[in-house]
């Protein structure tokens, strides 16, 4: 709601609301801001309502169009929207930044407080930027699979840096500049690139504004602003729920059944070739 932001919320039948759903979003009311209208379908309140409403500051009105009016204003007869290409949701978007979401490196965050230069690139190569298509697709897609922030700003986070899981939970919400449009990482021993600043484009700002307000409502300034490693199952469905995925291996060296996402195949990759170069320099030379 915050990072929308979103200034305006109707809830329909609010008469099946509980007494406990009615006082959570008056609680989401008295955190946003947000103009909150509940619209019962009855023509008295029920007691789980009323009873909720007791702590409240509201109106209550029965003439549903003044009511609509006096929040929304006269409505604007507005042209439709242009027809813009779209994908069908079951179409996968394969994206090479999120290769090294599962890498199993082991960076810590940093104890004091560290204000890391912007990201050099020496190791790897930076993920290449989304077009706008691409990152259309994304939006639309987290937010239809998931209204989590840590769940949906965690895959936004990989794509943009290209980062694994564990670099990701490195980040705390004071790591996200909002005014900057700068995130930092953090990564003391060098396993990847160090403590370093990444740019956020502004399809990713909304989704890290968002994590960065929920850690601080629920847990402050000192927890995750992502998902822990812990979360890592749950986190790969969620990106599969909004059919994305890393670049996937040719069909003759799948290790599981068609049509399953392959997270490890770059890892798998990576360990091959270190295995290959350990095997030559092992072997005696000769003479």
């Amino acid at each position: 709601m915050t990072a929308l932001p979103v200034t305006r919320l109707t809830v329909l039948r609010a008469h099946r609301l509980t007494a406990r759903r009615t006082m959570r979003l008056l609680q989401l009311q008295a955190h946003t801001g947000i103009h909150l209208t509940l619209v019962c379908h009855r023509p008295h309140l029920p007691a789980a309502l009323h009873q909720a409403l007791r702590t409240a500051d509201y109106s209550l009105t029965a003439d549903f169009e003044a009511a609509r009016r006096h929040y929304y204003g006269t409505p604007i007869a507005e042209p439709p929207p242009a027809d813009e290409p779209t994908a069908p949701a079951s179409r996968w978007l394969t994206l090479p930044a999120l290769d090294r979401l599962i890498s199993y490196d082991s960076p810590r965050p940093c104890a004091a407080p560290c204000t890391p230069p912007p990201i050099a690139w020496r190791h790897r190569p930076p993920p290449t930027p989304l077009t706008s298509y691409a990152a259309q697709q994304v939006v639309h897609r987290l937010h239809g699979v998931t209204a989590h922030p840590r769940l949906a700003a965690t895959v936004a986070a990989a794509l943009i840096t290209g980062a694994s899981l564990q670099q990701l939970a490195t980040a705390r919400p004071r790591d996200y500049d909002d005014a900057a449009a700068t995130l930092a990482l953090h990564d003391r021993a060098r396993y990847t690139d160090g403590c370093a600043a990444y740019p956020v484009p502004p399809w990713a700002g909304v989704f890290l504004r968002a994590a960065a307000c929920f850690a601080r409502l629920v847990s402050g300034e000192d927890q995750e602003l992502f998902a822990a490693p812990g979360n890592r199952a749950l986190l790969l469905r969620v990106a599969e729920m909004a059919s994305l995925r890393p670049p996937q291996p040719p069909a003759a060296r799948r290790q599981g059944p068609a049509g399953r996402v392959e997270w490890d195949w770059r890892e798998r990759q990576e360990a091959t070739r270190y295995e290959a170069m350990l095997a030559v320099r092992a072997r005696p030379s000769r003479r």
